[in-house]
């Protein structure tokens, strides 16, 4: 019997240390001896810098803790390869959300994704869903009404039970010390759809957490939604290979729309909806992830841009829209020289994305680095990392100075099942708004994929055809020259 002990809950919200590039410097060999790795750790910033692409192209890349402060010296001779992999790892580990309604392929795609990564070289772990795991192990899903505050209590529990298996998951691949791919069956934010929105505000003060990016673009790659096959394939709807769910198919609708919702402001959400067949559907949900980990694919990005007349009207938007606002400071780097015969352009930048409250104040920010190839037969190639403030800050010292530092306000949100961005440019320019719209297109499909649902509360000019000079005259990379 007993009180169960209180959980440290702010030691369990430390995320673990994420890549800072993408670091395709190979594992250290097992026979190095630990004073040859104390060396390449902290010799890294001043070797000579490989391709854009190389560890040691970021000169901020330390070794760092679970918090992400530097492990003084002393420490070092009491840590294995292992040890130090986990803090400072020499290869990437992407962490990959996998969410949707009832029914929508989750499970199919986790049993399709673990064997193609593996089967290509990857590292594959896959986290399971914390609410599942209680169900399945003995909690009748009557508890949750069975106390008044039963429900918070439970979506308590499992964000810290999430919590402590992505981490720990994590923590063990970046020890491997090879590139790693880590597919959590739901996040963090997927708890949001099954509370009130003051219930969730509740929770989030509850746990000292100041902002709802960490939770989301934070902490994730990317997020993968599996729209249920309630909503465009309702013949196909069947919940038998999931005892613990128990939905009807209007009940499942309403999920997924919710789940969806919960995750608007993430840059990296990919829905995936069923206008193709559910084979078709599997494959694409392959394809993009080949495309985020860096392998070959078939499938390439397309983003449709428009430019609008005017800034938009918060006002017009319906009220079943969830949007999200965020300032956005954009810095370019000084570009280095062609690393390939095949690319005819690179270069790299940072990113500082903050969230707005409902207020209109910051509520707190995230980082990133992206570097950029264009090759040429017009392919785009990007390679994104999360990183640290302090990262970021000292990367900011070594900018391009012979660009402008570019200031956007952006709103994400989602309309007919489509994910938008809109750019509102306030420096160097303020005139220019651009819609983006996230689409796909495949060799079997160019046509169904590119077909864009203009949301009708916008005002679009004219659209901007992809790869044309007028579309690069419009994107941040150019309106950052200093003329």
């Amino acid at each position: 019997g007993g009180t169960p002990p209180t959980l440290n809950r702010r030691y369990l919200l430390s995320p673990a240390p994420r890549p800072i590039a993408n670091m395709s410097t190979p594992p250290r060999p097992n026979n190095m001896k630990m004073s040859e790795a104390h060396a390449s750790i902290e010799g890294r910033d001043s070797k000579a810098r490989p391709s854009l692409f190389g560890v040691t192209q970021l000169s901020t890349r330390r070794l760092r803790s679970n918090s992400g402060a530097a492990i003084p010296q002393d420490f070092l001779s009491d840590m294995s390869p292992a040890e130090i992999n986990s803090v400072a790892p020499p290869a990437p580990v992407y962490k990959i959300v996998l969410t949707g309604g009832p029914c929508g392929g989750k499970t199919t795609s986790l049993a399709r994704l673990s064997p193609y990564l593996r089967e290509r070289g990857f590292e594959v772990i896959t986290c399971p869903e914390a609410f599942s795991l209680l169900v399945s192990n003995g909690m009748p899903f009557d508890y949750l009404g069975a106390v008044e505050g039963m429900d918070n209590v439970v979506q308590d529990t499992v964000m810290d039970m999430q919590i402590g298996l992505e981490d720990s998951f994590e923590r063990v691949l970046r020890a491997r010390g090879k590139p790693a791919v880590l597919l959590c069956d739901r996040g963090l934010m997927d708890g949001s759809a099954y509370m009130s929105h003051e219930a969730w505000d509740r929770l989030l003060a509850k746990r000292d957490i100041q902002c709802v990016s960490e939770l989301r673009e934070g902490r994730y790659n990317a997020v993968f939604h599996l729209v249920t096959a309630a909503e465009g394939a309702e013949p196909f709807y069947t919940l038998e290979n999931n005892a613990v769910r128990t939905e009807t198919p209007e009940l499942a609708r309403k999920l997924d729309i919710m789940t969806r919702n919960a995750w608007v402001g993430h840059p990296n959400l990919k829905i995936f909806d069923n206008s193709t067949d559910f084979e078709r559907k599997m494959q694409r949900v392959v394809d993009e992830t080949a495309r985020l980990v860096g392998l070959p694919t078939h499938m390439q990005r397309i983003t449709t841009k428009f430019l609008l007349k005017q800034n938009p009207d918060l006002g017009a938007f319906p009220e079943d829209v969830t949007y999200q606002i965020f300032d956005v400071e954009k810095v370019y780097l000084y570009e280095e020289d062609i690393s390939s015969e095949n690319i005819s352009d690179e270069y790299s930048f940072i990113r500082k994305r903050t969230t707005i409250n409902k207020d209109g104040n910051g509520a707190g920010s995230v980082y990133g680095w992206t570097a950029v190839q264009k090759t040429h037969e017009g392919q785009v190639i990007e390679r994104k990392r999360i990183i640290t403030k302090r990262e970021y800050n000292s990367l900011f010292n070594s900018r391009d100075k012979s660009r402008h530092i570019v200031n956007q306000k952006r709103i994400s949100f989602l309309w007919n099942i489509q994910s938008f961005t809109i750019h509102e440019y306030l420096q160097p320019v303020s005139n220019i708004c651009i819609l983006h719209a996230q689409v796909r297109a495949s060799p079997d499909r160019a046509s169904h994929d590119g077909e864009v649902s203009i949301p009708p509360f916008l005002e679009v000019d004219k659209k901007l055809m992809t790869h044309s000079e007028e579309d690069e005259r419009y994107g941040a990379h150019h309106i950052s020259m200093k003329h």
